[in-house]
């Protein structure tokens, strides 16, 4: 679980930050799961959106990611989720020490 500090860097580092993801028609799947926990082994840190033709809610999305995966989602804003995931690989963590030492 993180810390209101950890969560307010976290925010401000994924500020500039493009959404990666997509949330459409489909909905929630396991592949879909899979494919963000791959992206968040490279990077760590990175925003999702919910398109106008979703059939979910935000906070559907919001449980259904951290129900299902040890991905915590660190900020909503409207249709848009930033999530963040520890990297497994020690060449692909550079945000997390960061975060482990707030």
């Amino acid at each position: 679980m993180l810390r209101g500090k950890q969560k307010r860097y976290l925010r401000a580092h994924a500020h500039a930050m493009r959404p990666l993801f997509s949330v459409g028609k489909n909905g929630l799947t396991q592949a879909w799961l899979e494919q963000l926990t791959g992206a968040l082994e490279y990077r760590e840190l990175i925003k999702i959106n919910l398109q106008q033709s979703a059939d979910v809610s935000v906070d559907e999305t919001k449980a259904f990611i951290e129900d299902h995966t040890d991905i915590q989602v660190v900020q909503t804003i409207g249709r848009v989720l930033v999530l963040y995931r520890v990297a497994t690989e020690a060449e692909n963590q550079k945000i997390s020490p960061i975060v482990e030492n707030m």
